[in-house]
């Protein structure tokens, strides 16, 4: 099973009432910090250290490499997320795995275990145009995966700026929004002066060519004259989607 605080302290209390044999608890906690696999070391300790367990980045590892981390994720027990999958890599891991789900705009892999729990609170996702949806997307399958709830706003960009005021009391109830913006990225300053919650601003690629590949979204969110926006990397909607988790479940402590 995933280690986690909670079942840490189950785990020392059955070997202090005599319910768990020291030995046993020994093999349990004995791979806890990680597990060398040769091409990897996988983290298990970090569902105790930050919350969630470590998340698999595709590219740049074979379709073997995602398909034998994938499966030690499970074996722990907690859900499991891989990021920019190509459609090969989701082959594989659903053949071992058969209720694991692929989104194919956010190119995530996901496999969903144990009992949901009852978020509080939720995270509103907003993109600015249909072109921004992967990263929108990523960003809502990251927050979900981590047990969060989200809702979603999509295409309501500042070129019609009444598509985001129809959605202006939706987007303040929430705890936390994400905005994944493209072209000039003024979408996370106009939020942010709509809002009294933090907006996480995602700038997006999609742009002509003075756009820079999303540098001039970066910029433009990295300026914003909204107090309360902060920005992470080009296209980083796993970024987005994890600190809003973060956010939102302090925010129900």
């Amino acid at each position: 099973m995933a280690m986690n605080e909670n079942l840490l302290r189950e785990l020392l209390e059955g070997v202090r009432d005599g319910r768990v044999e020291p030995q046993a608890a020994l093999e349990r906690l004995r791979r806890l910090p990680f597990e060398p696999m040769g091409f990897a070391n996988l983290d298990h300790h970090r569902a105790i250290r930050c919350g969630f367990p470590e998340v698999i980045f595709c590219p740049g590892k074979t379709v073997e490499q995602v398909r034998t981390i994938f499966g030690r994720l499970v074996e722990q027990g907690g859900n499991v997320l891989a990021t920019r999958a190509a459609p090969e890599v989701f082959a594989a891991v659903a053949k071992d795995h058969p209720a694991a789900e692929y989104n194919e705009l956010a190119r995530a892999v996901t496999l969903r275990q144990g009992e949901p729990c009852e978020p509080m609170g939720h995270i509103a996702v907003v993109s600015a145009g249909t072109s921004d949806l992967p990263v929108a997307e990523e960003a809502r399958v990251t927050a979900e995966i981590m047990g969060q709830r989200v809702t979603t706003h999509y295409d309501v960009g500042v070129a019609g700026l009444h598509r985001l005021l129809a959605r202006s009391e939706a987007l303040q109830s929430a705890n936390v929004v994400v905005v994944a913006a493209g072209m000039e990225g003024a979408l996370a300053s106009v939020v942010g002066g709509l809002v009294a919650v933090p907006v996480i601003a995602v700038p997006t690629s999609i742009g002509y060519g003075a756009s820079f590949g999303g540098l001039s979204a970066l910029l433009t969110m990295l300026n914003s004259c909204a107090s309360g926006v902060s920005v992470v990397n080009i296209d980083n909607g796993f970024a987005g989607g994890y600190i809003a988790a973060m956010i939102n479940r302090q925010a129900a402590k």
